[in-house]
């Protein structure tokens, strides 16, 4: 299993080799001159050339792809913003643990909810329970999250006065925004959980251990539900790692300096460090959860843990063959 670990983790450097290489290569070729952008209007062509001098877009696109590449991958520096001048390291080192936290109180807030959802509509397969689960899940998902949001800063916010608008502090101010982006993963979860349930409660061991005579919670929470986790720790990985890239649009209403906020300001502005390093953790990130993803697998079911064990013996008995 250790091997199966450092084989994954070996992969990730190409992804995110290839994802930097083409990150960089479409900021090199999209529209516009960042260096009028950073001088703004009325900037002479002399002042234009010292800061593509200073910035290196005079050099060929070789020569800032290799030192871009070097710089971030050797050094593990992605430079400084262009716009503000302050260094990337420190910004993402300051807004990521506030997204990764928004991130987890949302997920948590969808699995508590959802996956409860889920298994009652399973279980009352066409009944009220069904109906109300499958409701409530066909809300969430129609909801968009920003007018969700908006709403909620005008009722506990502006007319009740019980949580912050806006800003970062204590847990208080992650209530608000992690309630507007929990909805689509509610809805998610209730119907994930739904379609996984319905494929393992018709299964014989299902009805052989209710025939023995074991209680409904116990068949439904032990048996059923863990041999329904594959697809939910799917999910869960897949939307953590879409959290955690950046909440742009929750982290702009509530004004959360994180990392969606950093990324999106970076984009309007045309700072291409900022982007290519928002860009790198995302892959990093989703390589990460999907690798987390595949461990949670092994846990929930051991013939895939099996099947990694044996897939790195067989590799070791082909290479003491050969």
């Amino acid at each position: 299993m250790g091997k199966y670990v450092l084989r994954r983790l070996l992969w990730m450097i190409p992804i995110v080799l290839g994802v930097s290489i083409i990150v960089f290569t479409l900021m090199t070729l999209c529209p516009g001159d960042p260096a009028q952008i950073i001088s703004g209007a009325g900037a002479s062509e002399e002042d234009l050339q010292l800061i593509r001098e200073s910035l290196g877009l005079n050099d060929p696109f070789i020569v800032r792809l290799g030192r871009f590449l070097s710089d971030t991958f050797i050094r593990f520096d992605f430079g400084k913003s262009w716009m503000t001048g302050a260094k990337i390291n420190e910004q993402i080192a300051e807004r990521l643990p506030r997204t990764f936290i928004l991130s987890i109180i949302t997920l948590l807030l969808s699995m508590i909810i959802g996956i409860p959802l889920g298994i009652m509509a399973a279980v009352n397969q066409g009944g009220i329970g069904d109906n109300i689960s499958m409701f409530i899940a066909l809300v969430g998902i129609s909801i968009p999250s920003f007018w969700l949001a908006m709403l909620l800063v005008l009722l506990f916010s502006v007319k009740l006065d019980w949580l912050p608008a806006m800003g970062i502090g204590g847990i208080k101010y992650y209530i608000l925004p992690a309630l507007a982006g929990c909805t689509g993963g509610i809805a998610g979860y209730a119907r994930q959980t739904r379609s996984a349930m319905l494929d393992v409660i018709r299964s014989d061991y299902i009805t052989t251990a209710r025939s023995k005579g074991m209680p409904e919670f116990t068949v439904i929470t032990k048996h059923a539900l863990q041999n329904a986790l594959i697809p939910i720790i799917t999910i869960t990985g897949t939307r953590f790692g879409m959290m955690l890239g950046g909440q742009m649009v929750l982290e702009t209403i509530f004004t959360i300096p994180g990392m969606g906020t950093l990324i999106i300001n970076g984009v309007n502005s045309r700072d291409y460090p900022v982007v290519q390093a928002g860009a790198i953790l995302l892959a990093i990130v989703f390589s990460l959860s999907m690798l987390v993803v595949d461990l949670f697998y092994a846990w929930a079911d051991p013939r895939i843990k099996a099947q990694y064990v044996r897939q790195s013996a067989s590799k070791k008995g082909v290479k003491k063959h050969a």
